[in-house]
């Protein structure tokens, strides 16, 4: 059963601007409405391993394991940062040759998963907030755990599309100014540089 406090809590979990808004909002910005919704696409892909170690219980043992924790978050960290340093130096994102879109779309969904994937508090997080929602009365615990990450997995697709096409509607006030572009894309690698910086030395 679907509780109304789990879907406003979900809600207000999915629209704090994290990692995978900035990078939807980016491409929405950048690419256009298509690539902002392949950037979804993929963070939406990303916590699909997390909710299903949540549900497992494996993220008991991630969160147990200091090493295991470590690496995947210094991982996690090192791919940010590879990704600000790419658009801190991209001088031609704006420009999507429609006879690479589609392999440029993958690279777009690949990227966003991984952003998810190489977070390992997503795992914790989840191991913590769903089992809050889980009714004392359900006959089978983990069938409710799976559909209320599958609700979940669908908000945070439908508000990260929202994200996109909001940074979308304003792409072209901003497309004929290589200036405010450069800021832009500078704005969006210092966010990057500063996530991956947080997660690697927080813990």
């Amino acid at each position: 059963m679907i509780t109304t406090e789990f879907l406003l809590t979900s809600l207000v979990v999915v629209l704090v601007p994290g990692t995978g808004v900035i990078y939807t909002v980016s491409n929405g910005l950048f690419l256009g409405w298509r690539a902002s919704i392949a950037a979804a696409i993929g963070c939406t892909l990303g916590i699909i391993p997390h909710l299903s170690a949540s549900i497992l219980g494996l993220s008991t043992i991630l969160h147990m394991s200091a090493l295991a924790y470590q690496a995947i978050k210094f991982a996690g960290a090192l791919y940010l940062l590879y990704l600000a340093w790419g658009m801190w130096k991209d001088k031609g994102v704006l420009q999507l040759d429609t006879s690479c879109a589609k392999r440029k779309y993958r690279q777009i969904v690949c990227r966003g998963f991984l952003i998810n994937i190489l977070n390992p508090k997503l795992s914790i997080f989840f191991l913590a907030f769903l089992p809050l929602f889980v009714s004392p009365a359900a006959s089978s615990p983990t069938l409710q755990l799976a559909y209320l990450s599958l609700v979940f997995m669908g908000m945070t697709l439908g508000v990260f599309i929202l994200y996109g096409f909001s940074a979308n509607s304003v792409r072209y006030y901003v497309v004929n100014s290589p200036k405010i572009i450069k800021r832009c894309q500078r704005a969006f690698a210092v966010l990057f540089a500063g996530i991956g910086a947080k997660l690697a030395l927080t813990d």
